[in-house]
């Protein structure tokens, strides 16, 4: 399976923040999606940054309360490592397991195109696992 037919699936739409926003902004907006991270963009076109519930743990460790009021930029992960709609999620699977991070932006024709997430991934694997046992399933009942 690939990226594109999990966008096609779950959407394209990606949360997004500015670089300048606040800290305080960003944990809104992670409340208010119900999100575990945000795309860093100045023009929703643009992959800046990721910044994620994480990004924040840590940073509110180092820093404090007072980070509330610093800008995302400060806080954000870059580079940003990202996929394109006709990457394989197999792939994808090994690729966030080893960088032990659970959101990747998809870029398509240099612009941002959708977000895929650990939870997409292993919703895709489950289905494709469920379609196998029912395609081994049919056929041992065709052969009987």
């Amino acid at each position: 399976m690939r990226v594109k037919s999990v966008l096609d699936n779950k959407g394209s739409t990606v949360a997004t923040i500015a670089p300048t926003a606040t800290v305080a902004e960003l944990v809104a907006a992670l409340a208010e999606h119900k999100i575990g991270a945000l795309v860093v963009t100045t023009d929703g076109t643009d992959v800046a940054g990721i910044v994620s519930e994480r990004d924040v743990a840590r940073a509110l460790h180092a820093h404090g309360a007072a980070l509330l009021e610093q800008r995302v930029a400060d806080i954000m992960t870059t580079p940003v490592r990202t996929c394109g709609p006709t990457d394989e999620i197999r792939e994808l699977a090994k690729v966030m397991t080893d960088g032990r991070f659970r959101h990747l932006p998809v870029v398509a024709n240099g612009a941002l195109a959708g977000i895929v997430t650990i939870g997409d991934i292993v919703k895709s694997r489950i289905d494709e696992l469920e379609t196998e046992q029912h395609q081994l399933v049919d056929y041992i009942s065709s052969t009987r």
